[in-house]
């Protein structure tokens, strides 16, 4: 019986334990989040922390391709300058020298392309600074002539024949008295020899009977000789006479295209447009660079673009032959170490390496 309070003392013990303890039992579960439901703070934050979670669950960082899509942007080159050409690049490209080349896109500014131009122009007059009419001649009535028999042949073939046809009609008076089927025979083989006949006799008769055996220096004067359109007249009177003119040719209609000078087709119309980007006076040497870049690199059919000067400012770069060493064996004349198109050059033309072609029937 004795036992019996004792056990009772320890009961009050027993249950004053756990109001003691219970503190230091919460205290650990404070710092978890889930038992914090049970308190009443924790319940007036729970909306708060429900807010929170729901604008957790959709955040903007979250999706990742709004993220991502800047991301190509910054990798894609800004309008920077490429080793090849904008169009029709191909694997051969790689070959090439390490030129930077513009793209020059077709709504370039007009000054943008002014600047171009005339850029151009300077870097071929650096490159053939001995450009010349490549018609030999002595006198501007051996010139008109012998612009007139270079239709629909080479100024090489016309060079090879003008000898045999100035040493027996030497002046415009002998030419207009000529046996047309002798002066056939003699421009055989510059090809279409009877029209060329009829138009050389021709406009020998009118200089006679016009202007008194003299060649004029005027372009509206010239462009009534028969056979004598503005290009040879332009010929005629930036060659002959000092006067700048523009020689719309093939080549210079070709090149003058291929770098975006002008999209015109009509030779007067390219005329105009191209002199429109140059001074006057540059107009005669200009169509020289232009056309000996033509015959030399820039041909119609496969363009050495591994070996041009101007590769960095041409946007057709890319359209022939981009391999320097390919390129190097499509190049003509003086280019390539051989004969130019004239019998007797300028002494300029052979300082810089030039070699006159040979006379008709040498091999």
């Amino acid at each position: 019986m004795k036992k019996a309070p004792a056990a009772k003392k320890a009961n009050p013990a027993e249950e004053a334990s756990p109001v003691k303890t219970s503190p230091a039992e919460k205290a650990p579960a404070a710092g978890k989040a889930a038992p914090a439901r049970k308190t009443p703070a924790a319940k007036k934050a729970s909306p708060a922390a429900r807010k929170a979670a729901a604008g957790k669950k959709a955040p903007p960082a979250q999706k990742a391709p709004p993220a991502k899509k800047p991301a190509p942007l910054k990798k894609a080159p800004a309008p920077r300058k490429q080793v090849v050409a904008p169009k029709k690049a191909t694997a051969a490209v790689s070959a090439a020298p390490a030129r930077t080349v513009d793209p020059h896109p077709r709504g370039e500014s007009r000054t943008a392309l002014v600047r171009r131009a005339r850029r151009i122009d300077r870097e071929l007059a650096e490159v053939y600074p001995y450009a010349h009419p490549e018609l030999d001649f002595e006198n501007p009535f051996q010139l008109v002539v012998a612009t007139v028999l270079s239709a629909q042949t080479t100024d090489l073939r016309v060079n090879q024949t003008t000898p045999g046809l100035f040493a027996k009609y030497p002046t415009p008076e002998d030419l207009a008295a000529a046996n047309p089927e002798e002066v056939e025979e003699i421009l055989r083989p510059t090809g279409f020899f009877r029209a060329k006949t009829r138009s050389v006799i021709g406009l020998s008769k009118a200089l006679v009977e016009q202007f008194g055996g003299e060649v004029p220096g005027r372009l509206e004067d010239l462009v009534k000789l028969p056979g004598v359109g503005r290009k040879t007249a332009f010929v005629v009177l930036g060659n002959a006479f000092g006067r700048p003119g523009i020689t719309v040719d093939t080549h210079f209609q070709r090149l003058v295209r291929r770098w975006r000078w002008t999209e015109e087709t009509d030779p007067d119309k390219i005329e105009a447009a191209v002199g429109a980007l140059f001074p006057a006076g540059d107009w005669t040497d200009l169509s020289h660079h232009v056309i000996w870049h033509g015959r030399r690199i820039c041909h119609a059919r496969k363009p050495a673009c591994g070996a041009c000067p101007i590769a960095p400012l041409c946007p057709a770069y890319g359209e022939g032959e981009t391999d320097p060493e390919k390129a190097r064996k499509l190049l003509k004349y003086e280019k390539a170490g051989q004969p130019g198109q004239r019998l007797k050059p300028p002494q300029a033309y052979l300082d810089a390496g030039g070699r006159p072609a040979p006379p008709l029937g040498a091999g």
